[in-house]
């Protein structure tokens, strides 16, 4: 389903007050402020009473207080330390506004070639890695052209996950993001390998995606690619004709570190070698 960032609180200002032990339930990671709207519901408690009602339940360990206003539900027979808390719903309550995106949503959708214990998101704010355990959180402040947006720039979804819901990119605008920076998902090999997992994605979703995107360079990486698997995606002519017209008008080294290669005229990319003719799946 399509995420809005004002549902949860629409939905409490049409109910009434949510007891704690309720609102734990159907929440395993949550955020202070959800825990606040949800308490206080019509009115009548404080914000020290809703803090005051966190605190005795850390203290009880009935949660595990994770850092600065973000909590966990332990459920009965496990201790808060040895509490297990899911990597996609932390990652999606890490800021207000945060989304899985980039390796991380290509795990999420079952897609990625290596499994990560670094899970990047997407958000406005500004903030710093953040490490649980053994894991480790990377925020990716969006660009501007797509802060501004609510959604920013489209295609995320909630999946029930694990007790919660979980906000990810789609796997159509995970192809362009990845495609973007593929510094945060493992490099080309790890992308292309993952990329090839997926077997279908909604081309015109790829494409506006791309558009949104707003960068010439990532529309003739994206356009490279589909037409590099064109037979397996079903990939037709007009999906190419959009992502040439987006495609830069000088040629671009395909790779950041001004890799060497090949000219590919129809998309002005130089692209290495190595890609060109996916040297990783020889076999030797």
């Amino acid at each position: 389903m399509s995420t809005y960032p004002g549902m949860f609180y629409t939905w409490i200002k049409m109910n009434q007050q949510v007891k704690p032990l309720d609102f734990f339930d159907r929440h395993p990671v949550f955020r202070y402020d959800e825990f606040v709207a949800a308490h206080a519901g019509a009115g009548g408690r404080s914000l020290e009473t809703s803090a005051s009602v966190l605190k005795q339940h850390v203290a009880a360990g009935t949660l595990l207080h994770i850092r600065r206003g973000l909590y966990a539900t332990v459920p009965r027979g496990i201790t808060p330390q040895s509490l297990r808390v899911d990597q996609y719903l932390l990652a999606s309550k890490l800021a207000s506004d945060a989304i899985v995106a980039y390796h991380a949503a290509l795990q999420f959708h079952g897609k990625a070639y290596s499994l990560w214990n670094r899970f990047h998101y997407l958000t406005r704010a500004r903030q710093r890695r953040f490490r649980f355990h053994d894991l480790e959180f990377v925020p990716v402040q969006v660009s501007a052209a797509l802060r501004s947006r609510p959604d920013l720039g489209g295609d995320v979804v909630e999946h029930r996950h694990a007790g919660g819901l979980a906000r990810v990119t789609t796997l159509e605008r995970t192809l362009v993001d990845v495609l973007d920076a593929p510094d945060r998902s493992g490099g080309w090999e790890e992308v292309w390998r993952s990329l090839e997992m997926a077997g279908f994605f909604d081309l015109d979703a790829v494409i506006d995606s791309t558009r949104a995107l707003g960068s010439a360079l990532t529309a003739a990486r994206v356009g490279f690619f589909l037409e590099q698997h064109r037979g397996p995606l079903m990939v037709e002519e007009r999906h190419l004709a959009s992502l040439r017209d987006l495609s830069p008008a000088q040629p671009r080294y395909l790779d950041a570190k001004r890799e060497p290669g090949k000219l590919v005229q129809q998309w002005n990319l130089v692209v290495p070698e190595r890609i060109l003719t996916q040297a990783w799946a020889e076999v030797w």
